[in-house]
């Protein structure tokens, strides 16, 4: 695989948290030591479908997006790093797009269902927020990616990328882009605090900036396994997210303790999450600290945002000359 471009992008709307870290960040950095031509993008405009009422925070998010990805790893020597609304292509594309995308391949959208009904104290009736997958559908093929990392609730976002692709080339007669393909992480679903998957949407998360002490303070309350009621009781080790998160950052012995010591009540919750706190803060914290000390430096994260957007230019703006040939938009 090594030699393919690659695109990714990561909504401002939050701080990161660790299902950012080892869902996406951690194979962001090995995809671009694989060699591959990396463009990794802060995607504001995406954050726009559920904060469009309160964009104040936005901004900050970006420079805790872009902090992220370097703290993780991600070189901006190696890799373009850049926010997509510095980069207006994408909006043009994505009008062009829209143009062509049936009505019906969004609404038939699985995130599109589950958010509306799980977030009630946003607004999410509109184009931009229905519109999603069509922007990223832009996002992902005007580099004219070959992988892009996903998890595994964006792959019938991917999926619909493909299609739509395929439908750009059937009704203009050309073909300028590959069909993207998902390259998924082995941690394909990381859950929080409640048991639901963990997001900034569900207030749920462990954040990568959380100190030791923050992280312990969220882990002690996590919910466990419904059937421990008293330490006394077994449980089932499968059934509880705070398995799920040994399986994640602990290692094999330490999670076969700890689904010993639940099936036979041999161990208490509170003591099984003392194990997983040692483990995840091990893996966390180092990059936590890394990602707080960059943020203090605004100037140097605007220098490269600055530099990645003047590399994702030239290779977008070439694209959308391709594009518009295609399409009968050039007048001369």
């Amino acid at each position: 695989m090594s030699g393919k471009r690659v695109l990714s992008g990561t909504q401002p709307t939050g701080k990161l948290h660790i299902g950012h870290l080892v869902g996406a960040l951690e194979n962001y950095v090995n995809l671009q030591n694989e060699g591959n031509e990396c463009f990794y993008c802060v995607v504001d405009w995406h954050a726009l479908t559920s904060m469009y009422s309160n964009t104040s925070a936005i901004k900050e998010h970006i420079y805790d997006v872009a902090a992220g990805f370097i703290a993780a790893g991600v070189d901006p020597d190696r890799s373009v790093i850049f926010v997509q609304s510095d980069v207006k292509e994408h909006a043009e594309l994505h009008l062009l797009l829209s143009m062509i995308t049936p009505l019906g391949w969004l609404e038939r959208v699985p995130t599109y269902k589950e958010k509306k009904k799980q977030i009630k104290d946003k607004d999410l009736s509109n184009y931009g927020f229905l519109g999603y997958p069509v922007l990223q559908t832009a996002d992902i093929i005007i580099y004219k990616a070959n992988y892009v990392p996903v998890g595994e609730d964006q792959l019938y976002h991917l999926e619909l990328a493909r299609e739509i692709v395929r439908r750009f080339h059937h009704i203009f007669g050309k073909e300028i882009f590959p069909e993207p393909e998902a390259k998924i992480t082995e941690a394909k679903r990381v859950p929080g605090l409640d048991g639901r998957k963990m997001s900034k949407s569900y207030n749920n998360a462990i954040l990568i900036e959380d100190t030791p002490e923050e992280i312990w303070e969220k882990l002690r309350v996590m919910k466990t396994d419904t059937r421990r009621v008293r330490k006394t009781d077994p449980g089932v080790p499968e059934d509880c997210p705070v398995f799920a998160l040994h399986k994640i950052f602990s290692p094999e012995e330490v999670r076969k303790e700890c689904a010993e010591g639940c099936r036979t009540a041999g161990i208490g919750c509170f003591q099984c999450k003392k194990f997983l706190s040692e483990h995840l803060i091990k893996k966390v914290a180092p990059v936590g600290e890394k990602l707080r000390k960059l943020k203090e430096n605004k100037q140097f994260l605007d220098s490269i945002l600055d530099e990645g957007a003047r590399k994702a230019r030239e290779v977008a703006s070439q694209t959308m000359e391709e594009v518009r040939e295609a399409m009968n938009l050039k007048r001369r």
